[in-house]
């Protein structure tokens, strides 16, 4: 089953492009899931899950229609106290565990989190702390690309994470391999020359994919069907150009719509 959307879903720039111009931010997600089955949550990286949210979220979505959320940042990023931020994490998603609407939690590393014996064993403690809920991997670096990581993402049944970004030196080339009962793809754009931009690490995001690249990863999806669900993102989020480009593909991969309303503008006429 391929499972497919955008990295998120409340962007008042996407009014007028995929959303109607005058749509209120309480009603775009039960809009969005006319068009597609998934959305990734990444508010979870930079501000916890609370239970009263998610369970909100959950009535707001068809029966299934399924979320990814993002680890939270203790947990990722500014590693600390891993038993008291699991916990909060874990009560948090709960009502989308319970409801049966939680795809996955994605923790997706940094750049700086490389390879070594010391960072897989928090792998392993971070993945035993969260035994409640299915897992995928993102690595920014290279550095992971080791045989001896593969055999431990499938021996503890963690998805790896996919991403299409620029082919930039040490980061994660665009591959895709099963380890899991989850794939996972993200689509992050090429944008090169924003990529390791400080001041607005966020414009690395701005992309749209040409149809003949959308089209590059059509041989690799067919592959990553051999799991029981494949994700997949597109986090290009400017301007709604990651609806844009989930829409054209799920045109090349004859994916319907839940519920399709009708609009105009897309790679696709």
């Amino acid at each position: 089953m391929i499972l497919l959307g955008t990295s998120g879903f409340s962007f008042p720039d996407w009014k007028g492009s995929f959303y109607p111009s005058q749509i209120r931010q309480g009603d775009m997600l039960p809009y969005y899931s006319r068009f597609f089955e998934a959305v990734e949550l990444n508010f979870s990286y930079y501000a916890m899950p609370t239970a009263h949210k998610m369970a909100a979220l959950a009535k707001q979505v068809p029966k299934n229609f399924l979320f990814t959320i993002k680890a939270h940042r203790s947990l990722t990023h500014e590693i600390g106290d891993l038993k008291k931020a699991s916990l909060q994490f874990q009560e948090g998603i709960a009502p989308l565990v319970d409801s049966g609407k939680l795809g996955c939690v994605l923790f997706q590393f940094p750049w700086k989190f490389k390879y070594s014996q010391k960072n897989l064993a928090y792998l392993a403690e971070l993945s035993a702390a969260l035994p409640r809920v299915p897992q995928v991997v993102e690595f920014r670096h290279q550095s992971w690309l080791k045989p001896q990581v593969e055999e431990f993402l499938i021996a503890n049944k963690l998805g790896l994470c996919a991403v299409d970004e620029p082919q930039l030196p040490g980061l994660m080339p665009p591959i895709a391999k099963v380890t899991g009962n989850i794939a996972y793809l993200r689509f992050h754009g090429r944008n090169r020359e924003k990529w390791w931009q400080s001041k607005n690490s966020s414009a690395r995001y701005d992309y749209l994919y040409t149809l003949e690249e959308l089209l590059e990863w059509v041989p690799k999806i067919e592959k990553m069907k051999a799991a029981q669900h494949t994700f997949i993102f597109f986090n290009n989020c400017h301007g709604g150009q990651a609806a844009e480009n989930a829409q054209a593909l799920q045109k090349i991969l004859k994916i319907e719509p839940p519920d399709p309303i009708p609009k105009q503008g897309s790679l696709f006429p």
